[in-house]
């Protein structure tokens, strides 16, 4: 059946773009070393600002995100968060203790502002994301709201995941393990800090 086909399709792109090294990633493992349950909570957080987002697709608005100066302020502001973060794990690195309350952010909080501050998440829904969206209105609304959750549904469970390895890393391994983790992130957070600011700025120039 054509609707279920899509569907199909619709979850190994989903995947695809959820299991790409990003920031999302790099904040999950970080946080879920701290608590098992924290991927559950970045994946609320990331869909509190994703839902909307698709509603608004689907309704007609994402020609807004389509506009150039909207992603390049997204980018900076998003390299310059994604910077801070950075820093932050590796300061934490320096303690003799890792521990959640040191990371400023809830995991739901942190959730919500990667997805706002990463401007390859608002391109994949004016792009990929947004085909995708038209493709489930060709079934009707009810399959639509199907599609989102499904979408979903792929952050949740691969969060999930990560979060769970994580801090079962954590636990065998010891606080070592954890500053190595965050080490780890806070490399990638710095990366794809500088990679967001380049990006937006040569758009500028």
């Amino acid at each position: 059946m054509p609707v279920l086909v899509f569907l199909l399709e619709a979850g190994l792109i989903s995947l695809s773009g959820v299991m790409a090294p990003g920031p999302m990633t790099a904040v999950t493992v970080a946080k879920g070393s701290e608590s098992p349950r924290a991927g559950v909570l970045i994946a609320i957080g990331h869909g509190i600002i994703e839902f909307p987002l698709m509603i608004a697709i689907f309704y007609g608005f994402g020609y807004l995100v389509n506009l150039s100066y909207v992603k390049e302020i997204i980018g900076i502001v998003g390299g310059l968060f994604l910077l801070i973060m950075g820093i932050g794990m590796f300061r934490s690195v320096n303690n003799a203790e890792v521990r959640a309350n040191r990371y400023t952010h809830s995991p739901i909080v942190a959730g919500i502002l990667i997805s706002l501050g990463n401007p390859y998440f608002i391109i994949w829904w004016a792009t990929v994301g947004a085909a995708l969206i038209l493709r489930s209105a060709e079934f009707g609304i009810l399959w639509f709201l199907i599609f989102a959750l499904l979408h979903w549904l792929c952050d949740f469970l691969w969060c999930s995941f990560l979060a769970a390895l994580s801090f079962r890393g954590g636990q065998f391994f010891g606080r070592k393990f954890q500053k190595y983790v965050f080490a780890i992130c806070g490399v990638f957070l710095l990366f794809f800090s500088g990679k967001f600011i380049f990006d937006a700025v040569s758009s500028l120039i």
